[in-house]
């Protein structure tokens, strides 16, 4: 049953990503910093997630040029035979995502000696992608703690922790959300400058 239901939310987030798929083109400058977003320096002093904003979780991705995380999802939806960009979003699940800019798919590259998503294996990208997505709406105020470090619990059902800067620790390595609480209608975005490893 419990894997039954993480197939579910797996598939659904997944189609909210796909839809990516078609609208792949022009690639536009990288940057995510919509009006309700806030820095990591600012997240102690606000309160409230922000309300739900009016485009999806994958337009925004698209528009502010996050171009190898929308690769990774279509190269795990192509490889796995998943069918995931003919799924119908109905836009009401909503998903908090950890989204790392195309310069960390690039430092992660660089560190694994590949030369882009398609050298490694679909399903440990597919992991890797779960691992950055959380269920549910959580802004920044419920990820960065005021003390100390949050457990945050994963689709992949590998947690990482989030101290009180936002840095984040995971299994096998640490990045820094850097924009955070860029509100969907899906959910929100925070965004980080490393793809977060589930493994050593």
């Amino acid at each position: 049953m419990k894997n039954l239901m993480l197939n579910s939310k797996i598939l659904a987030f997944s189609a909210v990503m796909g839809i990516a798929v078609f609208m792949v083109g022009c690639s536009k400058e990288e940057g995510m910093n919509p009006a309700n977003s806030v820095q990591v320096t600012d997240i102690q002093n606000r309160n409230g997630a922000p309300a739900p904003g009016t485009d999806p979780i994958a337009a925004i991705a698209i528009n502010a040029g996050f171009s190898e995380l929308v690769g990774a999802l279509t190269y795990v939806d192509d490889s796995l035979n998943a069918g995931l960009v003919n799924l119908f979003l109905n836009g009401t699940d909503q998903y908090t995502v950890f989204a790392p800019t195309n310069d960390a798919f690039n430092d992660l590259y660089t560190a694994l000696g590949v030369s882009g998503i398609s050298d490694l294996p679909p399903t440990l990208v597919r992991d890797v992608l779960l691992y950055h997505v959380v269920d549910g709406r959580r802004a920044a105020n419920s990820v960065v703690p005021r003390n100390g470090n949050r457990n945050i619990s994963t689709l992949l059902g590998v947690d990482f922790t989030v101290d009180n800067q936002g840095q984040i620790t995971a299994v096998g390595n640490t990045a820094n959300i850097t924009t955070a609480n860029i509100s969907a209608s899906n959910g929100i975005i925070h965004v980080i400058d490393a793809v977060i490893l589930p493994i050593n």
